[in-house]
């Protein structure tokens, strides 16, 4: 689903994407809501509503580690990869772990 899928999904699911703007943090700027919000909407039909808040989790998930680098099992890292599969994140930040920071560090 590319942004312009997320816009006309939004047009025709009125309901739904108000729904979904409610699950919004108030701490998530815009560049990070965007993509979890699709990645939401990508998934939400794969989710019966007693497993919604599972989805959430898993957007989370995934957000966390896109936007913050957070580390997590591979298989949930797998899973939710497969799930966000073709969202675009722009300007993703690039982490570094503290085993390739000291590596560069003695190569010097």
């Amino acid at each position: 689903m590319s942004t312009l899928d997320v816009d006309d999904f939004i047009h025709q699911n009125r309901a739904l994407a108000d729904q979904v703007e409610t699950y919004r943090g108030y701490w998530e700027s815009e560049k990070h809501w965007e993509p979890r919000r699709e990645f939401i909407l990508r998934n939400i039909n794969d989710f019966p509503l007693p497993q919604l808040d599972r989805l959430l989790a898993l957007s989370m998930v995934w957000a966390n580690n896109v936007f913050l680098g957070c580390r997590y099992s591979t298989e949930l890292l797998g899973r939710v990869k497969e799930m966000a599969e073709g969202i675009e994140v722009v300007d993703a930040p690039v982490f570094k772990t503290r085993d390739e920071i000291m590596k560069k560090q003695q190569g010097r």
